[in-house]
């Protein structure tokens, strides 16, 4: 085997287990929540959230499914994310009570349910990466809920709706490969993803969220521009190639 051939192969297997490693990530986030350490498990959902947004680039660039084919890297990243984006972040919700208490497992139970569905979707991605519905990042939905302070009725209320579209094609931009207006839907989702994990550093177990009107302006505005952008798309007709797979 080629010396190029064999390196590609190390280095499809080890991004493989840097995907896998997520889950471990994850575990260690669930500790937290049940220690009620809610400041190691925000930042651990960092962890989580920066290792699935590595690994999709890094695979394409050297061509994982080329030189290490064994394993199926879409399934992968498809079962740490359910734990890492959905299984993890509810069990923060429960934890935290953000939920109104007589609803809370019904509404729990939901997410669970409908995200595990949306996992399992046949058209989970339009041709130009977007994704049709909410695409369960949970992860990110709920920490900026106690960012923001939302009152238990308001998490509820998002949360059912949240939870619903992800039945829809409503069509949600992966962040990194969406190409329509990356310029700044990337910076900005990078400074989203940077604020919040200033504010998980910053946590106090006893005093909560160290608010700032910065952050908490860029926590408010980038759901509104991703919603924004997202109605934006919906409203355009799907391409030929969409429309026969569906």
């Amino acid at each position: 085997m080629p010396t190029s051939a064999k390196f590609g192969k190390r280095a499809g297997y080890a991004l493989h287990v840097m995907t896998a490693s997520g889950a471990v990530a994850g575990l260690l986030a669930l500790q937290a929540i049940i220690d009620n350490d809610i400041r190691a498990a925000l930042l651990w959902l960092i962890v989580c959230q920066v290792l699935d947004g590595l690994d999709g680039p890094i695979a394409r660039k050297i061509d994982v499914v080329l030189h290490a084919p064994r394993v199926d890297g879409f399934i992968l990243d498809l079962i740490v994310d359910y734990l890492t984006c959905v299984v993890v972040p509810v069990a923060l919700l429960v934890r935290l009570e953000l939920l109104p208490h007589e609803f809370q497992t019904i509404i729990a139970s939901l997410v669970l349910l409908i995200s595990a569905l949306w996992f399992a979707r046949s058209d989970i991605e339009t041709t130009d990466h977007w994704f049709n519905g909410f695409p369960a990042v949970w992860n990110l939905a709920v920490p900026t809920f106690l960012v923001l302070d939302l009152s238990k009725n308001t998490v509820a209320v998002v949360t059912v709706l949240l939870c619903f579209s992800q039945l829809t094609t409503i069509k949600i931009p992966h962040i990194i490969r969406v190409e329509a207006f990356r310029y700044i839907t990337l910076p900005f989702g990078v400074l989203y993803i940077g604020n919040l994990f200033y504010l998980s550093w910053s946590y106090s177990d006893t005093t909560g969220i160290h608010h700032q009107r910065i952050s908490t302006t860029i926590m408010s505005i980038f759901p509104l521009y991703i919603a924004a952008i997202s109605i934006w798309r919906t409203s355009k007709p799907d391409s030929e190639e969409e429309l026969l797979n569906s």
